[in-house]
């Protein structure tokens, strides 16, 4: 049973009636409301006041010899939101809905469970107590993620100084020569009735005169980017030397970042306009040769809010670091680790777009 941050807020629980308990974990079997297409990322302007109704649980009170419609539970406006409020800040009108359904259900459940005994003995006792600590765990790492958010101004300065090459954009283009020439074997024409004989393999030396012939190829097209030709005109030559005679590639790249290039092919960044780079050669055989063609940097107040994210981000990792790893199990209980260990809350990700109302 997975106990969120909803598992514990029962303890709080008000009186049925007016009175609304704060949500538990969720509800196994909870219907799921029907799609509303284009429904708005926004709820709309509430014409419903705080203390309104906006739950009305029929036939549910803390007084079930109440005839009629006189048992209910109704939950207003206020203490909706109050519950809407800390499960999730800023809930769309469709998971509002799937809250109030999921509620409503765990309000029943949970009566009924007290009605069977089952908030007594130590199994209840030790889910709460871990249920708690989750809890307390959430609410500590919705504490980093805030502490971690309050960057100034001059953090902001001081980072993009120290990184000023990252903020770099450069318009490329880039040749992209094959490792190895297409070998075309000798045909042999069969004779009468006999089958076609299967192509033989090149043969060790054919493939190393192959490569050697795309290297030295590439050698001479940097040279010849390098008299100022067009690289397009140099990428078809490229293409054809392999047999592609369709379309070539297009060799140019627009708004190229030092970090979005291979760390092989960075240094590309540190050309000026015009220039061309060696032939790079990466693990895989393909030959790369690019010219710079304009690089510019781009300003602080346009990366402003990119800089404010990474320094938020990375100050919440280093908070998180305490908490995680420096921990020895016991394989011969566990057995041997086979994947990534799966680490308990405190969660790192930020709260997801889908109210958790299913617990199991």
């Amino acid at each position: 049973m997975r106990f969120q941050c909803l598992a514990c807020l029962l303890l709080a629980g008000l009186a049925y009636g007016q009175a609304v308990p704060p949500v538990p974990a969720p509800v196994p079997g909870a219907k799921a409301e029907p799609s509303v297409s284009a429904a708005p990322n926004k709820a709309p302007e509430a014409k419903v006041g705080p203390d309104d109704p906006v739950i009305t649980l029929k036939g549910f009170c803390a007084d079930a010899t109440q005839p009629g419609d006189a048992c209910k539970t109704v939950i207003s406006r206020a203490q909706f939101e109050k519950l809407a409020e800390v499960e999730q800040p800023g809930m769309s009108p469709a998971m509002l809905r799937r809250l109030a359904n999921g509620y409503s259900s765990l309000l029943r459940m949970s009566a009924a469970a007290e009605k069977r005994g089952l908030d007594k003995g130590p199994t209840f006792d030790e889910l709460m107590s871990f249920a708690r600590m989750q809890v307390l765990a959430q609410q500590l790492n919705r504490a980093l993620r805030e502490e971690s958010g309050k960057v100034s101004d001059a953090d902001i300065e001081d980072y993009y100084k120290k990184n000023e090459t990252s903020y770099e954009q450069a318009t490329l283009a880039r040749i992209v020569i094959s490792r190895s020439k297409q070998i075309k074997p000798p045909v042999a024409t069969p004779k009468p009735g006999e089958k076609p004989a299967a192509t033989p393999p090149p043969t060790p030396e054919e493939q190393k005169a192959a490569v050697e012939a795309m290297t030295k190829l590439a050698a001479d097209l940097r040279a010849r980017a390098v008299t100022g030709e067009d690289p397009d005109t140099l990428q078809k030559e490229a293409s054809a030397a392999v047999g592609l005679m369709g379309n070539a590639p297009s060799t140019k790249m627009e708004r190229v970042r030092r970090t979005t290039l291979p760390p092989g092919h960075q240094a590309v960044m540190d050309l000026k306009p015009g220039e061309v780079s060696e032939v790079i050669t990466d693990p895989s055989g393909l030959h790369y040769i690019y010219k710079l063609v304009s690089k510019e940097t781009l300003s602080l107040e346009a990366e402003k809010a990119e800089i404010e994210k990474a320094i938020s981000s990375q100050r919440y990792r280093d908070s998180m670091q305490g908490f995680q790893g420096n921990v020895d199990l016991n394989d011969a209980y566990f057995g041997p680790t086979q994947s990534p260990a799966m680490r308990l809350p405190p969660r790192g990700a930020p709260p997801s777009d889908q109210p958790r109302v299913d617990p199991d």
